[in-house]
């Protein structure tokens, strides 16, 4: 068995491989960045090693760093995590090459399953059923839009060597092509260093299924059934079930089945994931389910096969490097109630979805859920890694009972000032079409604009912030949490201002309290608000903005489609601004001019940054 382990990663993946090494009696060695000096995984670790720069091209990229930091720690064996180097195989290789253990399967596995076209290619080969699509090597934009007119429209364009939604597009018509085709290889360029894409055939009514493989050095394959991540956004994954809703016993046998040839027609070895994507137009059936790709790593959404199945499956990881058997057979497997996953992120659904970061001064977890995390109250979520916070994992006896108690979980999430898509979560939940199974990729985009609306504040919040925001004794700001009981007394009034600028005028019952206070957090249904005392003359924040574009994020100009003085209309895109890992585009917020241009391809920029401004043209 190993005895010493090195975890080639960050954030709450990091936490999550040492949390099972320590109770293996592995001993555990962390890399960090000099974001990380202070993050979780660091002082968890038994040992911890610097490796660079914030940025991950500096840090968490550098295979010889970590290599290093390997020797130099006397850790014999490195576990990827995912994301970063999980999937190169050249790092895999470098790792071998210097007597290390590689926590994953044989680099020429990841090899032929790196490349979304050559994957396709090999498990056409071996009998698996794949997308249509053109996969070839010819790049030339004019020609992969002729081939995407043949495929017929809607087709997906995909970087071969993709991951995560990022470098993927969906294209409705010949005439967005090739914009889409730009974006689509700037993106993939950034992420993988490599442009290269496929185009496949956009399915109409797609599900996300996926099937957890496992291989051993002794030629074992099984499967652990499958999941359900057809909860998309963007294509990244939102909220992941076990096992996936409407698979009957024969569908799911072929199924797994097919994920089990395909591993083994790479010889694989540990932890992979089979995915495919399903034509759910008339529910799920064997012939309308295509293999998309393989991961040849472990997944973000692991913890729901894990809590449907009891198994560890970093602890088979590490077995099955050191050199033993599966722990169990195939007819030893069995599905256990059902269970849900929830990835809870850093970012405003109210203003795009983009990335918040800052200081987590306030985070409260439920204790009746799994809580996969790599950050604390008081840490910060820094703008140069993935915006995820927590996984929150929930198990039932049935679909209802995980949905309730993820539900539940949500409603009791708080965190503070980060602004976080938990009401989002909790309102996707609440949606018939889920509850009823009725999922695909497109119900996100649906029913966007109910998903992140907030609701309006119950009469019984604002009637408590009121009266603690009034209370007339003590001194000295505090910040509280809602749900105490109100003394009866002479009825009140108070105009609070609410952190996104709306004023409530309140009728409330007095109350005695030891302190007042200068604001209150009220966290409901998966929403935070924030709420002050109004001035008397009822001003705020503005309701119509003023035209000034401002960077909601650190990041760096990609792209700038308009010049000073250029006539706009609302909507129209002025610039591209690309941070943690994402393109983002900044549209105009009216009808008028620039009069103002602040920003140049290239250019890194600051939060707040004011990168351009539009006036307002007068009709008259």
């Amino acid at each position: 068995m190993i005895k010493s382990l090195l975890i080639a990663n960050r954030g709450e993946i990091a936490c999550r491989i040492i949390r099972t090494a320590r109770d293996m009696g592995i001993r555990t060695v962390a890399v960090y960045s000099d974001a990380d000096a202070k993050a979780m995984h660091v002082r968890e670790a038994d040992a911890a090693v610097h490796i660079g720069a914030s940025a991950a091209r500096e840090s968490y990229l550098v295979g010889e760093k970590i290599i290093a930091a390997a020797k130099a720690s006397g850790a014999e064996a490195i576990h990827p995590g995912y994301g970063f180097l999980s999937e190169n195989a050249e790092f895999a290789q470098a790792v071998i090459d210097a007597g290390l253990i590689w926590v994953g399967p044989a680099p020429a596995s990841i090899t032929a399953m790196g490349l979304k076209d050559a994957a396709k290619k090999l498990m056409a080969e071996a009998g698996v059923p794949v997308t249509p699509g053109y996969m070839g090597a010819n790049q030339d934009p004019a020609f992969l839009g002729q081939r995407a007119a043949e495929i017929g429209y809607p087709v997906l364009i995909k970087a071969v060597a993709g991951g995560g939604g990022k470098g993927m597009r969906k294209v409705d018509d010949a005439a967005d092509f090739a914009d889409a085709l730009a974006s689509c290889q700037r993106e993939a360029t950034a992420s993988f260093g490599n442009a290269h894409v496929l185009i496949e055939k956009y399915i109409q009514r797609p599900r996300h299924i996926e099937v957890q493989v496992f291989g051993d050095t002794h030629g074992n394959i099984v499967h652990l059934f499958e999941r359900d991540c057809s909860l998309q956004r963007r294509h990244q994954k939102v909220i992941e079930e076990a096992p996936a809703p409407g698979m009957d016993e024969a569908t799911r046998e072929q199924l797994c089945a097919a994920a089990v040839k395909a591993a083994k027609a790479v010889d694989y070895v540990g932890a992979g994931t089979i995915e495919f994507i399903a034509d759910a137009s008339e529910g799920l059936r064997a012939d309308r389910i295509w293999f998309m790709e393989m991961n040849t790593r472990l997944q973000v959404e692991h913890p729901v096969t894990e809590e449907i199945t009891g198994v560890d499956l970093v602890e088979w990881q590490l077995r099955v490097a050191s050199g033993e058997a599966l722990p169990k057979r195939q007819d030893e497997l069995r599905i256990n109630g059902w269970a849900m996953e929830a990835r809870l992120y850093a970012e405003n659904p109210a203003t795009g979805f983009l990335p918040s970061i800052g200081s987590l001064d306030h985070l409260a977890f439920p204790d009746e859920l799994r809580i996969d995390t790599g950050v604390e109250q008081g840490g910060e979520v820094s703008p140069f890694y993935d915006p995820m916070i927590a996984k929150l994992i929930a198990r039932g006896d049935t679909r209802d009972e995980a949905i309730a108690a993820l539900r539940d979980g949500i409603d009791g999430t708080e965190v503070w000032p980060v602004k976080t898509n938990a009401g989002f979560l909790g309102r996707l939940l609440d949606l018939p079409e889920f509850g009823e199974g009725d999922v695909d990729t497109g119900l996100i985009a649906r029913e966007v604009d109910f998903l992140v609306l907030p609701p309006a504040p119950e009469s019984e919040e604002l009637a408590e912030v009121a009266a603690l925001l009034c209370a007339s004794s003590g001194e000295g700001p505090i910040s509280a949490a809602l749900g105490f009981r109100l003394n009866a007394g002479p009825r009140a009034e108070a105009r609070l201002l609410d952190d996104s600028g709306q004023t409530h005028i309140v009728s409330f019952d007095e109350i005695e309290a030891d302190a007042p206070t200068a604001d209150v957090l009220a966290f409901a249904d998966g929403f935070a608000r924030r709420y002050v005392l109004a001035e008397p003359r009822g001003s705020g924040v503005n309701a119509v903005g003023d035209g000034a574009i401002l960077s909601p994020m650190p990041g760096r100009i990609i792209a700038v489609d308009v010049t000073a003085g250029q006539a706009v209309t609302k909507g129209q895109k002025l610039l591209t601004l690309e941070a943690m890992k994402m393109e983002h585009s900044l549209t105009a917020p009216f009808d008028g001019v620039v009069a103002e241009l602040n920003a140049e391809a290239g250019a890194q920029v600051q939060v707040e940054a004011l990168l351009a401004r539009i006036e307002a043209v007068d009709d008259k």
